[in-house]
């Protein structure tokens, strides 16, 4: 099976769900949390850096319910809308406002 290149929003999302189970891991370290995932402690930092963008299911589940969180919420923060900087002027010093 062929399996397709990842489109730069999915890779976006993987980054943002790394960083999401990252914060939620807080000091606890990466072995413990893998363990008590029932995942490896690779497959944990792999997703937590971003290297595997689009996790199974069963596995990000699994590390939510370790860490606390709901799925709704994982959902909800890795599909966050990209902010864009949008220039309103021309020019080096011009001010700039966030676009969603």
């Amino acid at each position: 099976m062929v399996r397709l290149p990842l489109t730069p929003a999915e890779l976006e999302r993987g980054q943002r769900l790394g960083a999401l189970l990252r914060r939620a891991r807080g000091q606890r370290s990466m072995l413990e949390t893998a363990l008590d995932a029932r995942v490896s402690p690779e497959t944990l930092r792999k997703i937590e850096s971003g290297r595997v963008a689009t996790p199974a299911f069963p596995t990000i589940a699994a590390i939510a319910d370790v860490l606390g969180l709901s799925l709704d919420a994982v959902w909800a923060e890795i599909n966050q809308p990209e902010r864009v900087v949008v220039p309103t002027g021309s020019g080096r010093n011009a001010p700039s406002r966030l676009a969603s």
